[in-house]
């Protein structure tokens, strides 16, 4: 019986209507777009092995008498890889959230 009426309720309930476009270029920025990001994505391929070379350099440098160097190379490292990951997934995070 409680069932019953938790299920006329959900029923009767109206549903909201949210407007969900999907999205569309504005006509003749895509092609301004794409090399914007396409630069974008050259400079953080850049930056990436860049922050390794300087992370192995680090270590390298650090390995004697200097060991406080070698840890921050070392410690680097995931920081270089997490903002590598971070760009590499953010298409995906926005596409999910934006939809």
């Amino acid at each position: 019986m409680l069932v019953d009426w938790v299920v006329a309720v959900v029923e009767a309930a109206p549903t909201p209507l949210v407007p969900d476009p999907t999205p569309v270029p504005i006509p003749g920025l895509e092609p301004v777009a794409e090399t914007f990001l396409a630069w974008g994505k050259w400079v953080l391929v850049v930056a990436g092995v860049l922050g390794m070379f300087i992370c192995g350099g680090m270590m390298i440098l650090g390995r004697r008498n200097r060991s406080a160097t070698a840890v921050d190379g070392a410690a680097g490292i995931p920081w270089v890889l997490g903002g590598l990951t971070l760009a590499a997934v953010g298409a995906t995070v926005v596409g999910v959230v934006v939809r």
